[in-house]
């Protein structure tokens, strides 16, 4: 069996498992497990919510036989206090959560899919009553960010905090060049964001901006030429105050 059916039979069998359970009240896929399926391919996880029933949680989180008897788990961690990262045995990778209904209205979460969900359940929980991160349009604030991290990052660099620097010019620095091209480029074919995750399919949302990307993101001792590559690109779309811009430059 290929890898993506083996994923969509393997959500499928949970659902099964959670429908078998006397407290289980549904499976939610998402990202590319949920609405986002086409997406699906041989590199995707599984992405979930288990929701039980009121005042089952802790049994499903400290035991994970709803789990195991679908499938041999190889390796697992509890990385928060609601769910795991987990491999099965045929390295089927898993991030998941379980919740009781009454806490999703508490959580933000991307739209989702329900694999299967008991009938007491609404169909509108999987969107998120709460919401998504608001990532900032103000288009000035943006700006100011990114090259107030350049400035900071190449002060870093110039210290000898090369690690550091790195994140600063290239991380949060492109967080918000990111931000920028998607506030002002034309997307291309409407390739939805992740408002958890800024740079995830930039390459799909912006195809004729990935040099620039790479050019962004040229390693550890390669930040102040990030930072150049940066610095040129924005001097060319807006207009920039000239002692920042300065001051960039003479650590450049």
């Amino acid at each position: 069996m290929d890898k993506v059916k083996l994923l969509k039979q393997r959500l499928n069998d949970i659902a099964v498992s959670l429908k078998n359970s006397p407290d289980g009240l549904g499976l939610l896929g998402l990202g590319s497990a949920g609405k986002d399926l086409e997406r699906m391919d041989e590199y995707s996880d599984l992405d979930f919510f288990a929701i039980v029933r009121k005042g089952s949680k802790q049994r499903f989180i400290d035991n994970l036989d709803w789990l195991s008897s679908v499938y041999d788990i190889a390796w697992c961690f509890k990385n928060t206090a609601d769910g795991y990262k987990l491999f099965f045995v045929d390295g089927l990778f898993c991030e998941f959560a379980v919740f009781e209904p009454q806490e999703l209205a508490t959580i933000s979460y991307s739209e989702g899919r329900f694999i299967w969900r008991d009938k007491c359940l609404a169909e509108s929980l999987c969107k998120a009553a709460l919401a998504t991160p608001n990532v900032s349009d103000d288009e000035t604030f943006l700006l100011g960010e990114l090259l107030t991290n350049l400035y900071v990052g190449l002060c870093r660099y110039r210290r000898g905090e090369k690690c550091s620097a790195m994140r600063f010019i290239q991380v949060y620095a492109v967080d918000r060049l990111i931000s920028l091209l998607d506030l002002h480029q034309q997307q291309s074919h409407n390739i939805d964001k992740d408002d958890f995750c800024l740079d995830r399919r930039i390459e799909q949302r912006h195809p004729n901006y990935q040099q620039l990307l790479f050019k962004c993101t040229q390693g550890v001792e390669n930040s102040r030429a990030s930072a150049e590559a940066m610095l040129q690109f924005i001097k060319q779309r807006y207009t920039i105050d000239k002692k920042i811009e300065h001051e960039i430059r003479a650590l450049i």
